[in-house]
């Protein structure tokens, strides 16, 4: 039988592979078991494998909800404190599965790993990670089991890296560790052209460019979190989406002229729950308007879709997280009393549709065909946006699954 030295050295000649599990992935002991069988499976087959564990399904909605019974709008430094023992669960479980199976494991927080962000507390940015204890357990072929989704300030405070950031963390170490690839598992086999539960025509892609799967994760498509697909381009990390459940070779996302695919659009991304926000700004100067996103940023309230034109006064429209209504009112009756605003209006159950390009999207021409297939099936855009590789629209939540089909079969993505 080797020995551990030499298990060791045998695994410094192999292949390093960062792999993520997160939400259903490890939503109960029975799913950490079965994917303590697969790592297991790799490590003796000589991988070499950092894993990266997100909290499992629904615990950091409890955590929050916890938060929520002592106060609404909790301080942020203690509610990232709160919500990222979720992650430590995980590894912990994780760990000891695979010590069970005779694999050598140690769990590491974020802070143990040193992942080291700014102070942006509930949205922080990775700003450097260091290797030498992961070097060093990689080379006594111990497999680290980390904890995704934190890391640690300048002040050794705890800080959370935002909802998805178990993907941003794997990333990060990869590119830290140049790693072969990073492994994304999740509970769907790769990257759909659009939600397979809306359109059953939808089509695995078997890779997608970086550019377009930016602006498919920014815009709704949950499989990858937009900020460890800008990191992976970035460092020039190898990124592989891979189902959890299931075999298969998944979808890689590769730089732009590496890809296969040259429809057009190249998927539908779907944003749902959504209100629409809209008032009259009195004044011609730009304060009011900078004055209020302001105050929105601050708070951690994201906006999208802002809309402005001119009539007797300058009509402002921007969506939200429905979510997050009540508290933007509640912003703007605050502002109004300083600035000149008129009246607020909002509309609930909206949802974004966007088409996603592979390239130099020709804006006008595809919107033309957009409208042009939506008001055919009766549904009135409320709200657009462009660009060079996407066109994004607001409809009333009730028309969605009408309006992916209809787009999905006119732009023939299920040909991809």
């Amino acid at each position: 039988m080797p020995t551990q030295a030499a298990l060791g050295e045998a695994l410094n000649l192999s292949k390093l592979y960062v792999k993520k599990f997160g939400g259903t992935s490890v939503g109960s002991i029975e799913r950490i078991e079965a994917l303590a069988e697969k790592i297991a499976a790799s490590h003796q087959a000589g991988e070499r494998q950092v894993i990266v564990c997100s909290a499992m399904a629904g615990e950091t909605n409890r955590l929050i909800a916890l938060g929520g019974q002592i106060t609404a709008y909790g301080d942020p430094r203690e509610m990232d404190m709160l919500i990222s023992t979720g992650e430590q669960v995980s590894i912990a479980l994780m760990a000891m599965a695979l010590q069970k199976r005779g694999v050598p494991a140690r769990s590491l927080t974020g802070d143990q790993v040193q992942i080291h962000t700014n102070s942006h507390f509930g949205r922080a940015s990775i700003e450097k990670v260091d290797t030498d204890y992961l070097q060093q357990l990689l080379s006594e072929g111990i497999v680290p089991v980390v904890a995704g989704f934190q890391g640690r300030n300048p002040q050794g405070d705890v800080t959370t890296l935002g909802r998805g950031g178990s993907d941003t963390t794997a990333v990060a170490l990869a590119a830290a560790l140049t790693a072969d690839e990073c492994q994304i598992f999740t509970d769907v086999p790769g990257v759909f052209t659009a939600d397979p539960n809306l359109e059953p025509a939808a089509r695995k892609l078997s890779n997608i460019s970086f550019s377009s799967m930016f602006e498919m994760a920014r815009l709704g498509a949950k499989v990858l979190h937009p900020d460890s697909v800008a990191y992976a381009e970035r460092y020039k990390v190898p990124l592989r989406v891979l189902s959890s459940f299931e075999a298969g070779e998944g979808t890689l996302i590769c730089f732009d002229d590496a890809t296969k695919l040259s429809g057009e659009v190249v998927g539908i991304a779907i944003s749902a729950d959504l209100a629409m926000v809209s008032f009259d700004e009195l004044e011609e100067s730009s304060d009011t308007l900078a004055s209020l996103f302001k105050r929105l940023a601050d708070i951690g309230i994201e906006t999208d879709l802002l809309s402005k034109t001119r009539s007797s006064a300058s009509s402002v429209s921007f969506t939200i997280s429905q979510s997050w209504l009540e508290r933007v009112l509640a912003e703007l009756d605050a502002v109004s009393q300083t600035l000149n605003i008129g009246a607020v209006y909002f509309e609930q159950d909206l949802v974004r549709v966007s088409l996603v390009g592979n390239g130099n999207l020709p804006k006008t021409e595809v919107a033309a065909r957009v409208f042009d297939i939506l008001g055919k099936q009766g549904i009135h855009v409320k709200l657009v946006s462009s660009s060079a590789i996407k066109l994004a629209l607001v409809i009333e939540q009730n028309h969605l699954q009408r309006a992916v089909c209809a787009l999905h079969h006119a732009f023939k993505l299920n040909e991809l």
